[in-house]
């Protein structure tokens, strides 16, 4: 039985904690999580439900959970409830959306910064200090205790939050984990021993999320049940990168990684302002050229699954790398690829179903399975 028959959601009011739906009746639920993102939650509610209690799904004040076969598996904000047509369209988004809604008004985090060296998983972790640690702004989240050799701040160029530049606490953390050596997080939802309460949880991975799987894989005819669009990506494609990192003008370093391979020029820029070595820039040229080299053979950016042996729903998490195999009239394709994002479908017609997003993995080097 799929982990997702039966499905429940609830409701809660943000602020006090009060439950205000423990089984609401969503239709066409649609839910998941996303690689340093707050993935999302889409569905529709009947207006009659609505029009007798609107604050059941009051935006911008509610949590929503999707609970199956006892456990939580999804957990965010609802930002968004509209009429559409005969039904009223809801919206919400996972714990880190909050922090799009939220500003740096003291500056330096509370006092927090400013910083030098920093670690960006303590500074992640001094955002979300600064920002539920104002009066209604708790709304329970606590962030992993991860640390990581990746850092903010220099003596030369010390990383502010000035609260004169009206700084957005998301925008900051989207910036913390956008480059090529930076952490990753995902948001998770669960409940406590007893299940008395929420554990509502930013898990920062270093020097990234997941695992490779050796247990699970997508593969067509065993568990994949739509065929993947087959992209040639030429506006992606590159044999010549520059990377440029830090410095200004004239002294800014740069490396360019570049071959020739019977093909027309192409040239892309890797802007990586933090890069301080010319190895490590070089090294990054080098990884970007051999990716950008490939994107146009094709890769599968996306798969449709059923909840088989061969990958159960809830078995794979964002960051995972799973072997994945398509072959079709279209696409041959075998290797390893890296789960950015899901959204699982639990009404889906013919079975809950999940479509997985994906991307080719990196040549990471794994402690374990």
């Amino acid at each position: 039985m799929s982990l997702l028959v039966p499905d429940r959601v609830l409701t809660q009011n943000a602020l006090t904690g009060a439950w205000l739906s423990t089984a609401l009746p969503v239709l066409d639920l649609e839910y998941g999580d996303e690689l340093s993102g707050p993935g999302s939650l889409t569905g529709r509610l009947s207006p009659r439900l609505l029009a007798s209690d609107p604050l059941v799904v009051d935006p911008a004040n509610t949590f929503i959970f999707v609970e199956s076969a006892g456990q939580l598996q999804w957990g965010g904000i609802v930002w968004d409830v509209r009429a559409q047509g005969s039904d009223y369209a809801i919206e919400a988004a996972s714990w880190s959306s909050y922090l799009q809604h939220r500003y740096d008004l003291d500056g330096e985090h509370g006092g927090r910064g400013p910083y030098t060296y920093a670690d960006r998983c303590q500074v992640i972790r001094n955002i979300w200090a600064y920002a539920q640690g104002i009066a209604d702004g708790d709304i329970g989240v606590t962030v992993d205790a991860t640390t990581s050799t990746s850092t903010v701040g220099t003596p030369s160029d010390v990383y502010h939050s000035n609260w004169w530049e009206n700084p957005c606490l998301g925008d900051q953390v989207d910036d913390l984990v956008s480059g090529d050596s930076t952490p990753d997080y995902t948001c998770t939802t669960a409940w406590n021993t007893g299940k008395t309460d929420v554990v509502k949880r930013i898990r920062l991975g270093w020097p990234r999320l997941g695992a490779r799987r050796t247990d699970i894989t997508f593969a067509s005819g065993v568990n994949i049940i739509e065929e993947p669009e087959d992209a040639l990506a030429g506006d992606d494609y590159a044999q010549v990168v520059a990377a440029a990192g830090s410095g200004e003008g004239r002294a800014r370093l740069r490396q360019v990684s570049a071959v020739r391979n019977n093909r027309l020029r192409m040239e892309t820029v890797l802007d990586l302002p933090d890069v301080n070595g010319n190895d490590l820039l070089k090294a990054r040229a080098d990884r970007e050229r051999t990716w950008r080299q490939t994107t146009v053979k094709g890769s599968v950016d996306q798969v449709t699954v059923r909840d088989t042996p061969a990958a159960p729903f809830g078995s794979y998490q964002i960051g995972d790398d799973v072997y994945t195999r398509v072959h079709n009239p279209w696409t041959s394709y075998t290797g390893w690829c890296r789960i950015t994002g899901f959204t699982r479908k639990p009404q889906a017609q013919g079975g809950p179903q999940t479509v997985v997003s994906l991307k080719p993995a990196d040549s990471f080097q794994y402690g374990g399975v």
